[in-house]
């Protein structure tokens, strides 16, 4: 079989819950030596060791779920999945990723070490769980076939406005995903979102220990991470990259001071487009795949999102989309056990 195109998907938080308890263990049983790095980082901070979180008896939200502890328990099954990739199977033509998920694709990418990644991931985990304020709320913007909703979009425009238009309330979009928006806001923000969004069994979702990820609420977060992360630990890539403005990051054209300026600068700051780096990876790389990272399964949701907004090979709704995968699947997660067999 002749080897094909991949576009790397990284996952960001909330990826990691009761479901996916175990999955180091579970999957990358010989990647010992990376969890051990892993653990020294951890360890050296007097912090939970990434083997005891992973082989925890119980699932608790109040332990797995919290920044300092998730972000680098995703991290270790994200690049350990990515590490199983087969390298005779998949030539991987670009690397993005949502949120969190864009620290993880500068690893896999190559433009940070395997252990510097580690470093950056957990001290902003730390420092978002210490520092962050605000917090986040899920809204879609699509009717239950993954169509887009003009109505909804119109009603996210209003919910913006009211924030702007009303002093003590700062309502932003935090992340462009697929068919959803995350909002960040403030306490006051977050009560008008509540009280405002239409109600239904899920929707709108607040989002568990998460901060105003993506937006001015967390200004103050970007001295304090430029003077815990130095511009050493970065270097350029080694496979393209595309981050959350779709703006691509080359191997031979990076340059790495403005790498890190965006990552520990308007990466925190403002608007994360996940929509757009997809949107941008599909249509300049054309791959012949995507393959979604684990742990867990919900990235899948929204770049399949993507593909139906761009009719992508014929792709018109959610229907269409589930039949695709079930003949040929164009999107492989790996977090799912049916599909992650199609990588390795």
């Amino acid at each position: 079989m002749s080897k094909q195109t991949a576009l790397i998907v990284c996952p960001g938080r909330g990826t990691y819950n009761a479901a996916e308890l175990g999955y180091f263990h579970t999957h990358h049983a010989d990647k010992a030596e990376f969890l051990h790095t892993l653990d020294e980082i951890r360890s050296a901070k007097g912090q939970a060791r990434i083997t005891d979180l992973d082989s925890a008896k119980a699932f608790k939200p109040s332990l797995h779920g919290t920044g300092e502890n998730a972000s680098l328990l995703i991290y270790a099954c994200a690049l350990a999945d990515f590490m199983t990739i087969s390298t005779d199977m998949y030539d991987i033509v670009a690397i993005t990723g949502n949120s969190m998920g864009w620290y993880l694709a500068l690893a896999a990418s190559g433009a940070l070490s395997l252990t510097d990644g580690a470093i950056l991931v957990n001290e902003m985990g730390t420092l978002m769980h210490e520092c962050g304020t605000g917090g986040q709320i899920v809204y879609p913007v699509v009717d239950s076939n993954w169509r887009p909703d003009p109505q909804k979009r119109a009603l996210v425009e209003d919910m913006l406005a009211h924030g702007q238009a009303t002093e003590g309330v700062e309502i932003h979009i935090s992340i462009r995903l697929g068919g959803m928006v995350v909002f960040a806001a403030n306490d006051e923000g977050l009560k008008y979102l509540s009280a405002n969004l239409p109600q239904d069994e899920h929707f709108p979702l607040r989002l568990r220990g998460h901060n105003g990820f993506h937006s001015p609420i967390l200004d103050h977060i970007v001295p304090l991470a430029q003077d815990k992360l130095s511009p050493s630990l970065f270097t350029t890539p080694d496979t393209p990259l595309i981050d959350g403005q779709g703006q691509i990051w080359m191997p031979h054209s990076t340059d790495v001071r403005a790498l890190y300026d965006y990552t520990l600068g308007a990466q925190l700051n403002s608007s994360y487009d996940f929509s757009a780096a997809i949107n941008v990876g599909i249509k300049e790389f054309a791959p012949d795949k995507i393959i979604v990272l684990g742990p867990g399964t919900t990235m899948g949701a929204p770049v399949a999102q993507v593909l139906i907004e761009n009719h992508w090979n014929g792709l018109a709704d959610k229907d269409m989309f589930k039949t695709s995968q079930a003949e040929n699947p164009f999107l492989i997660s790996m977090g799912m056990d049916t599909q992650r067999t199609l990588v390795k």
